[in-house]
């Protein structure tokens, strides 16, 4: 089988990471991969953020998960009290797009694929993580910003956090008999 095929078959989320930062060489070549994602008329709208200090990794963290127990909280749910969205994971790849150009929810999911697939091909783990429109809608997720030194009119896109996985992921689920449907 093809090798890019078999990467991707083989790719599953991580939701327990080991604590150790990976070598910058391999964060690298996952963010590479996100630039040479297919964009709306080659516009390049998305920005990848790569996080590895510790401090700004965990004031995202704090961030996502209060937005995830608010969701929870208006979904009728019980909050996740100290709970870590990113799983441990000690890399944060923030993916956010410029709002002006119409195809850029789209371009930033296809960066956050690459680097998902590409994650798996250098031997890292990955998950995608949510709700990172609602932390750059935020007042705190704009300071934020700021302070990175990151400015423009940006939509957090979503997060693929990268690690060493802290146990072997399940095999992947069959898939279902209907998921192509042929038109020929």
């Amino acid at each position: 089988m093809n090798a890019t095929l078999d990467t991707m078959k083989k790719r599953r989320s991580c939701r327990s990471f080991q604590p150790q930062l990976p070598p910058h060489e391999l964060i690298a070549q996952v963010c590479e991969a996100g630039t040479y994602a297919p964009t709306g008329h080659g516009k390049q709208s998305p920005v990848i953020v790569a996080v590895t200090r510790r401090d700004v990794r965990d004031r995202l963290s704090l961030m996502n998960a209060r937005i995830w127990n608010e969701l929870t909280v208006q979904r009728g749910g019980t909050p996740h009290e100290g709970i870590d969205p990113f799983y441990g994971a000690p890399v944060v790849l923030l993916v956010l797009a410029d709002r002006t150009v119409p195809t850029h929810m789209y371009d930033g999911c296809a960066v956050l694929t690459n680097m998902a697939n590409a994650a798996e091909a250098v031997g890292l783990a990955s998950c995608w993580i949510h709700r990172a429109k609602e932390e750059f809608e935020s007042e705190e997720g704009k300071a934020l910003l700021r302070e990175l030194g990151i400015e423009g009119d940006y939509v957090g896109v979503d997060h693929l956090v990268l690690g060493y996985a802290a146990k072997q992921g399940a095999p992947a689920p069959q898939r279902k008999p209907d998921y192509v449907r042929w038109v020929e």
